[in-house]
């Protein structure tokens, strides 16, 4: 009788099922995967002649509203807006990914060091990560941006610098409380060297947060990127791009021109909701604080 009661509960927790944040996880990784598609396609598509040239104006119609022959319209510059919203997509992609693997790939090592090593070199990162995570995000890419200028690589490092502070900050605190553990100390004890035990042992035990932090980066750098759009500093002119393209359709509101506002930024909210939404169900996976009790 006292072994059916104990395990009782566990079969009832079981039969719950996933968790709320993993239903949604599964939702945003959805979301996600079907712009990755679209981007992937977009030139595919555009090929077969399923798609219009994005940056190809068209001579008639223009700012034709919703219909049959251009799903979304078209524009008061004559660009099929179904075109450059799935193409948009692609624009995003390319430099939303580059943003955050530069950020990580620089922002990891220096945390690892930093904390293991400490000292003079640990208190001069601290010191510089820190006066540029004060920094607002938008701010500092905007001033970026100005310097390197247009183009799909200058966007990603005018985005990267604002998060390589976050990766260092959640890798060196985690690498400070675990360089103080036993099998650490045991491996110093034992003649390991400084890259092995960096690279061995506390990589894989401070890299959890890093996947949650990807994906939120993520998120964050689609608005970014927009806002940089929107100024006029993200990609060049002719770009699909959806924070050009809702500064141009910002003119055109005021005529009653709504679709060319309304599916680029829907497109973003959309994006940026499926990043978001698996970073709060990767939070809870690897984060077992986070986990509903059942």
């Amino acid at each position: 009788m006292t072994s059916t009661k104990q395990s009782f509960p566990s079969f009832l927790s079981f039969t719950r099922g996933p968790s709320l944040s993993i239903k949604l996880m599964v939702a945003g990784l959805v979301i996600t995967g079907c712009f990755i598609v679209v981007a992937i396609f977009a030139p595919t598509f555009q090929a077969w002649g399923w798609l219009q040239d994005p940056t190809q104006s068209l001579s008639n119609p223009i700012h034709e509203p919703p219909s049959w022959n251009h799903w979304f319209g078209t524009s008061r510059q004559g660009y099929d807006v179904f075109s450059r919203t799935w193409f948009g997509s692609q624009a995003a992609l390319k430099v939303v990914v580059l943003a955050t693997t530069l950020s990580l790939i620089i922002g990891v090592p220096l945390g690892l060091i930093s904390g293991y090593l400490g000292g003079r070199l640990d208190r001069v990162l601290l010191f510089l990560m820190d006066t540029i995570y004060t920094l607002p995000g938008l701010l500092l890419s905007v001033t970026l941006a100005f310097v390197v200028g247009r183009g799909v690589f200058n966007a990603a490092i005018a985005l990267s610098i604002s998060y390589v502070p976050q990766y260092y900050r959640v890798v060196r605190n985690h690498t400070t409380s675990v360089k103080t553990e036993l099998f650490i100390e045991a491996a110093q004890a034992l003649g390991a060297s400084p890259g092995r035990i960096l690279s061995r042992y506390l990589f894989l035990n401070v890299i959890q947060s890093v996947p949650v932090l990807f994906t939120l980066n993520a998120a964050d750098a689609i608005l970014i990127l927009g806002g940089l759009g929107f100024l006029g500093l993200g990609l060049p002119e002719q770009t699909p791009e959806w924070g050009h393209d809702l500064r141009q359709a910002l003119d055109a509101l005021p005529t009653g021109i709504w679709w060319t506002a309304l599916f680029p930024g829907l497109a973003m909210t959309l994006m940026v909701v499926g990043l978001s939404l698996v970073g709060e169900g990767l939070s809870e996976l690897i984060n077992p604080r986070f986990r509903q009790k059942h």
